[in-house]
């Protein structure tokens, strides 16, 4: 508090997006006729989204000085009362990128429902197949709201996609040889990187007026001893006969050897064609540990594994009603985004409420779980799964 007793507040600090030409173009759907948007339907050039709601107002702590004095804050998502883009002009490519993920088909068919429905594109909508590759390997696919009326029904990917293949400069110029204003990526970090890098090519060319949105989709612990996973999953399977352990692909890295085995097989070793990580094969490895371990500590009982790499069976799936919410409001989000003139974007959630996130600051963030939170709390309350973090002297 300061000498009057009240506590000073944070000021913010805007994360601001680059724009295009001004927006001086009434929204079209205040002429809808579904909608009649009230007064507050719209949002204003200053609305925005704060990324830290809580924090110690207290003086005591120099990382509590540091948030009081800059929180920062993001253009909050949403239409604008008037857009930099007349619908009659506008050309979008859609594309996507990486492993599947159940939504991927509903955010295309509500891009292309956006597009046409909300702001009345008509014909300027199309789909390029298999990710990057696609803008100088094959032609585009027209899409319109009939061509994607059931894409939301089906896992996978309707228009296809692939890893690597980016060429830069060939998609820039395939993007100005087909006279595309506005682009719009959906997948991981490693697509949001390679849009974020289009985004820069576009603005070096000077030339380009393209709007880039993206749609975003993608601990050390004790295996042996007491109170590590074997001993849980020992005590586990004396109670109940059985256990089922489920691991995410890319952990455990650091304690998977690399032999000369894996290292020829170019696993774990640098990376793949769209720049992520290698990652070696956790679970097979967990299997062989599995049997190592009981051979050691309990010869003579019976243990059986399975190991089952479901990887496709889960991400190929449709997704279910609360991703299709979900999908539809991060994909109408971008729409609005890009229809304003914002460029070099990603239409996210912050703190629950959308909002448009650099693209650079996206492409190079990384989100570790905080296992001290308690969100991961409920986690482990939810899963049942122990508390493997033991705590250890800290440097």
């Amino acid at each position: 508090m300061d000498d009057d007793g009240e506590t000073p507040m944070p000021s913010l600090e805007l994360h601001k997006l680059p724009t295009l030409a001004g927006a001086a173009i009434p929204n079209p759907i205040a002429r809808h006729p579904l909608y009649h948007p009230s007064p507050s339907f719209f949002i204003s050039p200053t609305d925005v989204v704060l990324r830290d709601i809580l924090f110690d107002a207290s003086p005591a702590s120099a990382a509590g000085e540091r948030r009081r004095r800059h929180v920062a804050a993001y253009h909050r998502a949403g239409p604008r009362r008037e857009v930099a883009f007349d619908p009659a002009t506008v050309r979008a490519a859609i594309f996507t990128c990486g492993g599947l993920c159940p939504g991927t088909n509903t955010v295309v068919r509500e891009l292309v429902v956006g597009l046409s429905e909300l702001y009345g594109v008509r014909g300027g909508v199309f789909g390029v197949r298999n990710g990057y590759r696609g803008f100088y390997s094959d032609e585009v696919v027209p899409l319109d709201p009939a061509a994607v009326e059931h894409w939301h029904k089906a896992g996978g990917a309707a228009l296809g996609t692939s890893r690597g293949g980016f060429d830069l400069a060939r998609i820039v110029d395939a993007i100005e040889r087909h006279g595309f204003n506005q682009v719009y990526a959906v997948g991981g970090d490693g697509t949001m990187r390679g849009a974020a890098r289009i985004h820069r090519e576009v603005r070096r060319r000077g030339r380009l007026a393209v709007a880039v949105a993206g749609i975003p989709k993608t601990e050390d612990f004790y295996l042996r001893g007491a109170g590590g996973l074997f001993d849980f999953l020992y005590r586990r399977i004396k109670d109940n006969g059985h256990a089922v352990v489920v691991v995410a692909e890319g952990a455990g890295q650091r304690l998977i050897p690399r032999t000369t085995t894996t290292s020829a097989s170019g696993a774990g070793a640098g990376a793949d064609e769209s720049g992520n990580e290698t990652f070696l094969d956790v679970g097979a490895w967990l299997k062989a540990e599995m049997r190592a371990w009981w051979e050691e500590e309990h010869a003579g009982e019976v243990f059986t594994v399975k190991y089952i790499d479901p990887t496709y069976m889960i991400r190929a799936v449709p997704a279910n009603a609360g991703d299709n919410l979900y999908c539809t409001l991060l994909a109408h989000a971008a729409i609005h985004g890009a229809m304003a003139g914002y460029t070099g974007f990603v239409s996210g959630t912050i703190n629950g409420n959308y909002a448009y996130i650099p693209m650079d600051e996206v492409a190079e963030a990384k989100n570790p779980v905080d296992t001290k939170d308690h969100k991961w709390a409920w986690v482990r309350s939810i899963t049942n799964q122990p508390d493997f973090i033991r705590a250890g002297p800290t440097s």
